[in-house]
């Protein structure tokens, strides 16, 4: 009995010798802590305040001024989407006078697919993998195009990558069989023709509500008619 009195003793001490050199610290150091704690709040509060009273209102001006280009875009004049028209800014003057706001990250995707029409297969490479895709469909979508723009490029291992990755940006029955598919053209291209057959069947097991895959026998059937060769 005597010992746990003592060990409960014990304990009792040592916490109190804790707070004690805790509060030695913070005598010793209460300008230091007090200046820290300072820089901290001004750090949140600025956050805050740059955030709520800068950069709300430049996210709605870009988008305000995005308006007409994405107009354009979906009417496919493409140079006005990318450079304006004399009274509205393009997608290019979006980028440079928004940089930090989502109208300018979305700006660049479509730059990315304006040049990719275009046939400006790099600078669409380079805009795309700049562009965070935050929104999964549109982030798979533009690393899909990322992969044409690389076969374009006569780089099919390159373009392969690309689909494969946006195939597993966000499983759903709408870019994954799309981006498959073209990952299984891919491996046929390269006379891999298991991979082919992988790729198809995954389609048919996967994603079977797909558009893909009402078409996907035939591309099965064709992939292992080659492999028996």
């Amino acid at each position: 009995m005597a010992n746990k009195q003592d060990n409960t003793e014990g304990k009792i001490i040592a916490v109190e010798e804790a707070l004690g050199r805790t509060e030695q610290f913070i005598e010793k150091n209460q300008k230091m802590i007090i200046i820290v704690l300072s820089v901290i709040v001004a750090i949140v509060l600025g956050y805050f305040g740059f955030k709520q009273f800068y950069l709300k209102p430049q996210e709605a001006k870009a988008h305000s001024e995005m308006f007409y280009a994405e107009k354009y875009f979906e009417l496919d004049s493409l140079d006005l989407a990318l450079n304006g028209d004399g009274e509205h800014i393009g997608f290019l003057e979006v980028i440079d006078n928004y940089g930090i706001t989502k109208a300018s990250n979305l700006a660049k995707y479509y730059t990315g697919i304006i040049y990719l029409k275009k046939g400006k297969f790099q600078e669409a490479i380079d805009y795309l993998e700049d562009f965070d895709g935050d929104d999964q469909i549109v982030g798979s979508l533009a690393i899909a195009a990322i992969g044409d723009a690389y076969m374009e490029l006569n780089n099919p291992d390159k373009a392969l990558e690309s689909y494969l990755k946006a195939a597993e940006k966000n499983s759903n029955n709408f870019t994954s069989p799309q981006c498959l598919m073209k990952a299984g053209f891919v491996y046929e291209e390269k006379n891999d023709w298991a991979n082919a057959l992988k790729t198809y069947e995954r389609i048919k097991k996967d994603f079977f509500k797909s558009q893909e895959s009402r078409e996907i026998d035939k591309y099965i059937a064709k992939a292992k008619g080659m492999l028996n060769q």
